[in-house]
């Protein structure tokens, strides 16, 4: 092994090793206590390191542009806040939520629309994006009994991926790598499988083209397609914090179902629009709960490849 590789390979060690200790920590301390702490590191990470801050406000200016520098500020730390403490979160959900006590702390507010949805013998794509605790909400579908199959980027540092994943496989959620997976996808649904996507991922150039909180962004063309041509409803959803710790709310913003489909979602970019506009509705209500240290908006698209909106 040469010695990049050697210092590599050490780095991700030293990264995961902090990880466990940091983990034993939040086990030892208050709930009370790991709340300031992750409001101390948030402001360190925010106003001392300064850490992908380019990154948050050009992208909070660009949806927001008339934020005053007060505002900024405040949601910039608010989002390293919302962060870390989701870190927080899936360190100790599996202590503190499970089968016999999870409505103390979920409340899952268009119940019976998605218990319909889930319980439906035909597949189902559920569509969701970085905003709120989206890890949290595959946990808790597992818990109630609906695993599913869910489409990841693969980490960068082994170790942190291994930890991750058995997080998310501890209630039977299973994990398909974003490449290679299309066979194992295709067999998910033709067995009327679950399967989640975070479908806010940046797609490149030659993805499908619409505007997502009004600016444009490459999306897969493979998440319309699953409804379109594999017969799957599409459900977007979200898992949010609420004001206390450790309490969310999963919800439905909407559904979109192959037999029901009116003439004007019924293509690609259409439908494409149409999800991204419902995960819009639920970011807008609550914009410290997106993950604006994600690059959503890499690239701009050729002329003429953004979806025209009809005139309001």
């Amino acid at each position: 092994m040469d010695r990049t590789r050697w210092r590599t390979r050490f780095r991700w060690l030293i990264e995961y090793i902090a990880l466990r200790v940091l983990i034993c920590l939040i086990h030892l301390t208050p709930p009370a206590s790991v709340q300031q702490l992750a409001r101390t590191l948030s402001w360190f990470v925010s106003d001392v390191l300064k850490f992908r801050r380019k990154v948050i406000h050009d992208n909070l200016l660009s949806i927001y542009p008339d934020l005053s520098a007060e505002r900024l500020h405040h949601l910039t730390r608010d989002t390293w806040f919302h962060l870390i403490q989701t870190a927080f979160q899936i360190v100790v959900v599996g202590r503190k939520i499970h089968d016999t006590n999870w409505r103390n702390y979920v409340y899952i507010r268009d119940q019976r629309l998605m218990t319909e949805r889930l319980i439906d013998y035909r597949p189902l794509v559920v569509v969701t994006g970085h905003f709120g605790n989206f890890e949290m909400g595959g946990y808790v579908m597992g818990l109630l009994g609906m695993p599913s199959h869910a489409v990841a980027r693969t980490l960068d540092n082994p170790y942190l991926d291994s930890f991750l994943n058995e997080f998310r496989s501890s209630r039977g959620q299973k994990l398909l790598p974003k490449d290679g997976s299309a066979h194992t996808i295709q067999s998910v649904l033709d067995q009327g499988g679950m399967l989640g996507v975070l479908a806010d991922q940046h797609a490149g150039n030659k993805g499908c083209w619409v505007e997502f909180l009004g600016r444009p962004a490459a999306c897969h063309k493979a998440v319309a397609l699953f409804t379109l041509t594999g017969k799957a409803p599409m459900m977007v959803s979200y898992c949010k914090q609420l004001a206390k710790p450790m309490q969310f709310e999963i919800g439905c913003c909407g559904v979109a179902d192959p037999w029901e489909l009116p003439d004007d979602l019924r293509d690609v970019r259409a439908l494409t629009q149409w999800y991204n506009d419902r995960l819009a509705e639920a970011i807008y209500a609550e914009p410290a709960q997106y993950w604006w240290v994600h690059r959503r908006w890499k690239d701009q698209p050729k002329r003429g490849r953004v979806h025209a909106r009809a005139a309001a």
